[in-house]
Order: C-alpha cells, then structure tokens, then sequence
C-alpha cells in the first residue's frame, strides 16, 4: 500500500513538472530540477484537453487547432528571420567536447516558446481516439480541419514520417503522444528493476532569445546511467515528443552556463555523441562544427523543454 501511494506521488510530481514545462501553470520549472520516478505507472490526473476528442465542436478541440495555427506561424515566422549567414540560430546548440572546461566560452542560442499557445499533453484514452499514422494522414487533416496543401499539413505529415522512420543500428526510438505512452516506453527500454529520473535545461530568470558566447562557471558534472533517453518535442497540434537513445557510448553532462552580453544563467542538460559514424552527413552539427561522421564527437545542449532520462538499477532494500 505504501509503494502504491509513492508511485501516485512520483506520477503526480511528474505530471506536475511536464505541466509547467507546457505552460499549463505559467511558472518556470525552479533551478537543478530532477525527479525519481518509479518506473511501474497507474494512471494519474493527467492533463485532459480533449474532453470529447470525436467531436470537433468541442471547444477545447477548437483552441488546440488554434494554438497549433500560432505555434506554427511563430515557429516559421521565427525559422525565416533566423538565418545568419544562411545558418538557422537553432542550429547554435553545438559544442566540441574540448570545449567542457571552466571559462570556456561557446557561441549557444536558448530558444524560448510561448506557452500559452505551445501544444498542450492530453491523455492516453484521448490520443487513441485520433489516428497517429501516415497511412491516416487524410483522416488526421480532416478531424484537425487542415486543408493539405496548409504548412501545418506538411509539419504534421513531417512528424508522422520522422516517427515511423527505422532506428539506427543500437538506436532505441519512439514518439509518445500521451505521458501514459512515454511512462510506458521507458519502462520497457528500462526495465522494471530499474528507477529513472529526469533532467531538464533550467534558466535562474526569464531567458530571452539571444545568440551570444555563455561562459562555463564550474565543472561540468557529468551524469551516469546505465541508458540515456532523450525526448524532443515535436511540431503536432497536441504535445507530442519524439524519443531515442543509443547503446553506444554517449556521454550526459550537467553545466553552469552565464551569457557574456545579458549575463543570463543557464543549466543546462548537454549530450556528447561519442560515435557519429552513422549519422546523415548533412546533418547541422557537422556544418556547425566544420567536422565530418565520425571524425569526433558531435556536443549539444538541450532546449528547455526537451527531456532528458536516466536510468539507474534500484538500489537495494
């Protein structure tokens, strides 16, 4: 009975942080924040917006297609006035691995988001009830009320394909569309003897979008774990994030960031790839870094509303 209790605990704080990390409580999430959290899961109060999610009168329906509209316009609105040198800023979340050391100065860009219009989670009974396939992808723009040829059509049909996509050799990948769904992955990649906590990028005051070189403060703490899972969200008309980890050696870090024209403080969550062997050739980071596949490892930073988990085997009783 106690165990049943702390797991309602651990699911409810949980809930907690990924409503505030959407906005729902419109707080930023405090400095340094990690949860425990059990991997067996009972269903909890989750954030529910699709109240009748077949019937598209429903006025919580009509503000999550809105939302997706403002989400959508400002993420193209921002993408298209964002170039540099014919360089995305979103693309400043690259480092070299040398690079993590005290007072070293790397170029980074922290995205913020509108959180009274970025896409909100809804449950598991919810998301069953709309088609989550490509193959469905006429029936998706039509409960949504998207015409086909919309920039939300594309960004949706985008997510769906990058979803279906195969994995990387020793790549683990899924999308979650519910954080029933995500609790449920997780704890098949985890495994059941194992607990899991998550981190996420955390700012001291209200970050504001700012391409400039952030100076490392202290020794980057490096975080171990037996598996590492990052989640990313995607762009979807409700919360919706796109899931993987690797087995081969990647390493995660912890580091006290302060920007050198605002002197903002940044923790934030970075990943170093050990092994880019197998990646896309053109993906951003090599053209970021001037590297090619392979050649080293490929560092990044987390954006503030991404996930990162961590697992480590239970600890004796």
């Amino acid at each position: 009975m106690g165990i049943t209790l702390l797991l309602k605990i651990c699911n409810f704080l949980l809930f907690l942080m990924l409503c505030m990390i959407h906005g729902n409580f419109g707080r930023d999430i405090p400095k340094g924040d990690e949860m425990n959290i059990e991997v067996a899961y009972e269903k909890g109060d989750d954030h529910l917006c699709l109240n009748h999610a077949h019937d598209n009168d429903d006025g919580c329906h009509k503000k999550m297609i809105h939302n997706f509209h403002q989400h959508m316009h400002d993420h193209t609105s921002s993408s298209s006035s964002s170039h540099m040198g014919h360089m995305d800023l979103s693309w400043n979340i690259f480092f070299h691995i040398d690079d993590l050391k005290v007072g070293k100065k790397i170029p980074l860009y922290f995205p913020t988001k509108n959180s009274s219009i970025t896409p909100h989670m809804i449950s598991k009974q919810e998301a069953k009830l709309i088609p989550f396939s490509s193959t469905q992808l006429p029936k998706i723009l039509e409960f949504f009320s998207f015409h086909q040829d919309s920039p939300q059509a594309k960004a949706i049909k985008n997510t769906l394909v990058h979803c279906e996509l195969p994995p990387l050799i020793g790549e683990t990948k899924f999308c979650a569309t519910s954080l029933e769904s995500m609790l449920d992955n997780l704890g098949q990649i985890f495994g059941l003897s194992n607990n899991f906590k998550v981190l996420t990028t955390t700012q001291l005051k209200k970050l504001v979008p700012n391409l400039q070189n952030y100076t490392i403060l202290e020794d980057p703490k490096e975080i171990f774990g037996t598996k590492i899972v990052g989640c990313h969200p995607v762009p979807y008309p409700y919360a919706v994030y796109y899931c993987h980890g690797q087995v081969n050696d990647n390493r995660l870090f912890m580091i006290s960031l302060e920007g050198e024209k605002d002197g903002q403080r940044v923790e934030a969550v970075a990943m170093c790839h050990m092994d880019t062997s197998q990646w896309d050739p053109h993906h951003a980071s090599f053209r970021v870094l001037g590297i090619e596949p392979g050649v080293a490892p490929v560092c990044h930073v987390f954006p503030q509303d991404n996930l990162v988990w961590v697992s480590s085997p239970a600890s004796a009783s």
